[in-house]
């Protein structure tokens, strides 16, 4: 029992509206009409790429319509904000912001496909990988790295609830007939990736564990990521000897892409200090989030004014929103704490390491970015730290103010890497301190890749 009320106390990122010491379960959006085609047209956690797979159109719709996982903002919701003039300029930018995302994945995953060879081709294949929720956002995005990375497994099995009975395309693993889970089916699979809320995961992780092939268990919720018997891995930094264990966390999606850049910088200078404020996008909060900031903004092009909001607690467009999930006695936000647990945890902090985050909702669809302010025991030299970053796994340094080459959520979209710029000595900190700016694809570096590459990591122990 103290067990489950340690994990029903934390939940998934999105602004979710939560009564303290209860996980809500999930409910399920039936995205119709005009919000469903939004989110077709520029939502790529539902959309394959250019070129790509077949998984693109009315099945991803449909799979998403039945299976997203509905996440209500805390707060009374606030009127709209009439806004007068600028309709061709505001509908030349939405379209913009589409068509540029997809162009811009479509090639960044092209790309991938040729570094897909670092997946060591030499590996002992396993026979089936499962993913539990693959209709979500995260669930596509999980059978998408399992495509690109060229993942040694005979086959993938889809498990998801309504979108039973629908057929996924891969462009590696063909057409998937979508099943309603089952422990028994799960465990089927040597390793499942669960794509599903912390309720879920809390009562059906353990079952699916272990079984007559060891059956591995890498889950995205929150659920476990407390536990002190359970890793909560980022492989690049804390995976070696805990990829391989039968339950295994994904830190939450902010978390993950921060330590990407911290890690390095905490092993060569030692962090006393971080102070984070993040800008998360609206697919953070799910397919619900990305329809309501594109649907505002459509209305406005067409009416001149943005509806009244229903996900979230204020309109997104033309706006910021300094809350993401529900406030604690201390101030902070839950996602904010996150950041500070979550860290502790990773990378094995001491209570005198500090660490302290906002977290803002800001109106872009995808990849979230944050800035950071360190502190660090030795002396530090934004030099020394932009060539320590640059042979950094999972990090790609942009950072040239010359030629205004700095990290943006819309190149970070549909990258492995998490973009670090704007490095810079900290004015308040001096000799010790450093600031820096970093974008990532929360969906990806923050959830599916993640997962992917801990089952990766699996595989090589299973060989």
């Amino acid at each position: 029992s103290s067990l489950k009320a340690s994990a029903c106390a934390v939940q998934q990122e999105g602004g979710l509206l939560v009564r303290s010491g209860k996980m809500p379960s999930a409910r399920k959006a039936n995205l119709g009409g005009a919000a469903a085609a939004a989110a077709l047209l520029a939502a790529p956690a539902f959309v394959s790429m250019p070129g790509g797979s077949a998984r693109a159109g009315q099945q991803a719709v449909q799979a998403a319509q039945a299976d997203a996982a509905a996440r209500h903002a805390a707060g009374q919701s606030a009127g709209t904000a009439p806004l007068a003039s600028g309709a061709m300029v505001a509908g030349a930018a939405l379209a913009g912001m589409s068509v540029a995302a997809t162009r811009t994945r479509g090639s960044k995953r092209a790309n991938k496909g040729l570094r897909a060879s670092r997946v060591a081709m030499a590996a002992e294949k396993v026979g089936c990988v499962g993913i539990v929720g693959c209709s979500g956002a995260v669930g596509q995005e999980m059978l998408k790295c399992l495509e690109d990375r060229n993942f040694p497994t005979e086959k993938v099995r889809l498990f998801a609830k309504r979108a039973a009975g629908t057929t996924v395309s891969s462009s590696k693993f063909g057409d998937i007939v979508v099943e309603p889970f089952s422990v028994e089916a799960a465990q089927e699979c040597e390793i499942c990736l669960l794509a599903v809320s912390g309720d879920f995961s809390l009562e059906y992780s353990p079952k699916i564990g272990g079984g007559p092939l060891n059956t591995q268990v890498v889950d995205n919720s929150s659920a476990w990521r407390y536990d002190e018997n359970t890793p909560l891995v980022v492989p690049e930094i804390n995976g070696e000897g805990r990829c391989s264990a039968p339950l295994v966390a994904n830190p939450n999606c902010t978390t993950a892409v921060g330590a990407m850049a911290l890690w390095p910088i905490h092993q060569k200078y030692k962090l006393k200090k971080v102070l984070m404020s993040t800008y998360q996008a609206a697919s953070g909060a799910g397919a619900e989030g990305m329809a309501e900031l594109e649907n505002g903004l459509a209305t406005w092009v067409k009416e001149g004014a943005v509806p009244k909001p229903e996900f979230f607690a204020h309109q997104l467009p033309f706006n910021v929103i300094p809350q993401i999930d529900k406030f604690q006695e201390n101030g902070y936000t839950k996602e904010e704490m996150k950041v500070a647990w979550e860290l502790k945890k990773i990378f094995g902090l001491s209570d005198d390491v500090k660490v302290s985050c906002t977290a803002v909702r800001v109106p872009t669809l995808r990849a979230h970015s944050e800035s950071i302010v360190i502190e660090t025991e030795e002396p530090i030299n934004a030099d020394d730290v932009r060539e320590l970053l640059r042979k950094s796994p999972g990090v790609k340094v942009v950072d040239d103010p010359a030629t205004l080459q700095y990290p943006m959520p819309l190149n970070a979209t549909g990258q492995e890497d998490v973009e670090v710029g704007r490095i810079r000595q900290s004015l308040v900190f001096g000799d010790h301190g450093l600031e820096f700016f970093l974008s990532g694809d929360q969906l990806l570096r923050g959830a599916a890749l993640n997962a992917v590459i801990i089952a990766e990591q699996a595989v090589k122990a299973r060989a």
